[in-house]
């Protein structure tokens, strides 16, 4: 009598077509819970975009936030003060080349750079051995929210209403008094004067990172870069010029390199590391890591910036994420828009130099 536990070829061509039958299903669904398709009210990268795109409107081939920017290059001359805390070597006393974007935030290319006070400038540093820092700032001290899910719900309550082009007061009123952590962003908003340079404007990190010793020690740390430059006094930005950032930068970069010093700050043991509503106390420990030194411009549809994501979680060997949650969303969310701009480009070559050659993009 037969074993019962022989299957006959045919039985088991059948259940190794099921096996695979099983995992390509598995890897389906996997797909599509990443996607959102089977938990539509999740947040994911997609919908963040989408919701950035919906208040910016659709500009093929170009960032969905800080879409208006400029490019530039330069260098930064580190000191060897941040070495002790970091064995990443752009602490090293060396000059570490660097590719920048300075920017304003919104979706819309064409945007008055009067529209708003809030200026960001991203850097790429090329560290030997192909290793990159990557890092995004901008001009405020503290973040407006803690969370991803509560910048999304801020993108679609500041949503422009059609009618008027602005967004609803009522709510975003709202949004505002549900989330009391973004007290300390509106204090800002409400008193501060706009410099009439991205040269002039001090830029933060805002999230906290760590810092890795050569033992493997973390030091929880934020930094900054500020401006050697200042702002003549009375100066204030050209309501009437739509382009005076960038104008303003070609002017001063003609004339000399323009320079930064790159402070980072250590935290203290209770310092929330996973909060960028929040500022640490001004007496914590700030090193003088060195200087960031740009030197030349270039308009963002060619020049050397346009291609690059500025991920903030692309760090080299000394230097970690922390647990704020707005990083992982921050990298997401910065890789489905660079997909969708590059797939754009690839499909309609020459799309943003062809869309930023527009009379109403002058």
């Amino acid at each position: 009598m037969p074993d019962s536990s022989d299957t006959s070829p045919p039985q088991r061509q059948v259940w190794r077509w099921g096996v695979i039958a099983v995992a390509v299903m598995i890897l389906a669904l996997a797909f599509a819970y990443v996607g959102g398709w089977l938990t539509p009210r999740r947040l994911t990268p997609q919908r963040i975009v989408n919701a950035l795109q919906d208040n910016g409107g659709v500009h093929p081939g170009y960032r969905r936030n800080h879409a208006k920017g400029i490019c530039v290059a330069g260098y930064f001359e580190g000191s060897g003060a941040a070495s002790a805390y970091s064995t990443a070597s752009v602490f090293r006393n060396v000059r570490t080349p660097v590719v920048g974007r300075f920017a304003i935030p919104g979706g819309n290319p064409y945007a008055p750079d009067g529209s708003t006070a809030i200026r960001s400038l991203a850097l790429r540093f090329d560290l030997p051995h192909g290793q990159q820092w990557r890092t995004g700032m901008n001009n405020i001290p503290v973040f407006v929210v803690a969370t991803p899910e509560a910048f999304y719900q801020l993108t679609v309550a500041t949503r422009p209403d059609p009618a008027t082009g602005k967004p609803d007061p009522a709510r975003a009123g709202a949004f505002f008094a549900s989330h009391p952590e973004a007290a300390a962003f509106l204090a800002w908003a409400k008193s501060h004067k706009p410099s009439a340079s991205f040269a002039t404007d001090s830029y933060d990190a805002l999230d906290a990172f760590y810092l890795v010793d050569a033992h493997g020690q973390q030091h929880a740390a934020r930094w900054r870069v500020v401006p050697e430059a200042s702002d003549e006094v009375g100066a204030a930005p050209k309501s009437d010029d739509n382009d005076f950032l960038s104008q303003d930068l070609q002017q001063r970069l003609a004339a000399a390199p323009q320079r930064w010093r790159l402070l980072v700050t250590l935290a203290a043991p209770g310092d929330p590391t996973n909060d960028a509503t929040k500022a640490w106390p001004v007496d914590r420990t700030t090193i003088d890591a060195g200087t960031l030194v740009i030197e030349s411009e270039q308009p963002q549809d060619s020049g050397p910036c346009r291609d690059i994501n500025y991920d903030p979680t692309v760090l080299p060997e000394g230097i970690r994420i922390s647990d704020d949650p707005l990083l992982p969303a921050r990298s997401a969310a910065y890789a489905d828009s660079y997909l969708r701009r590059t797939r754009e480009e690839a499909h309609f070559p020459g799309t943003a130099q062809a869309d930023a050659a527009k009379p109403e993009s002058k």
